[in-house]
């Protein structure tokens, strides 16, 4: 596919020096241009509408909103936008919810930073584009075993919220919120709530 105009490109990064070398690392490609910048994911949306880029290039970790949540939403607003998943932590289970978000690709910080370009150039092209050791460790690992009413309690247990604030917080009754917690205990083979959140944690899951 070949872009008479540069790529627009946003780039949503909370640490600025890495948000920056990846601006100067993609500028100097010539074909692509870095049209927004931010450091959020509840500033992801927004950007994009402002300037309608043809790429986002996105963080996982980030303030606000996290990286795989801001995709769900860019892809509700604007349907046809490429997104590519850059992320420190290569979890099977972000993998899963990347291509339920719409993805175009999954790469982790550690790949060469030309798989970048190659990787932006790849899903123009209507491609899709994931790190293969993770894509294995996918498959391997199976699928996120908790609904996502389940994932939504237990990520609002997180914080070490008792059942009647996570209950506030979800508009759900005390009982339905034990049942949830309990249900994701059983999933995770965890002992406890705790547990169950540093399982699903570090699966990816939540």
């Amino acid at each position: 596919m070949t872009h008479e105009a540069p790529v627009r490109l946003l780039l949503a990064e909370d640490q600025v020096m890495i948000r920056e070398a990846l601006a100067a690392l993609l500028t100097f490609e010539g074909d692509m241009e870095v049209v927004a910048q931010v450091g959020r994911g509840d500033e992801v949306v927004k950007a994009a509408q402002d300037t309608e880029p043809d790429v986002a290039v996105l963080d996982i970790e980030m303030p606000g909103l996290d990286g795989l949540a801001a995709a769900a939403e860019l892809k509700k607003i604007l349907p046809g936008i490429k997104i590519v998943i850059l992320t420190t932590f290569g979890r099977p289970g972000f993998l899963r919810r990347a291509m339920e978000s719409g993805v175009s690709a999954f790469l982790v910080k550690d790949s060469p930073a030309d798989k970048l370009t190659q990787t932006i150039r790849r899903v123009l092209n209507g491609e899709r584009v994931i790190d293969p050791d993770l894509a294995a460790a996918a498959l391997a690992d199976g699928i996120n075993p908790l609904t996502g009413r389940e994932r939504d309690v237990l990520a609002a247990s997180a914080d070490g919220s008792v059942n009647s604030e996570i209950a506030a917080k979800l508009s759900l009754s005390e009982g339905t919120v034990r049942n949830y917690l309990s249900a994701c205990i059983q999933k995770t083979g965890a002992r406890n709530r705790a547990e169950a959140v540093r399982i699903a944690q570090e699966k990816g899951w939540l």
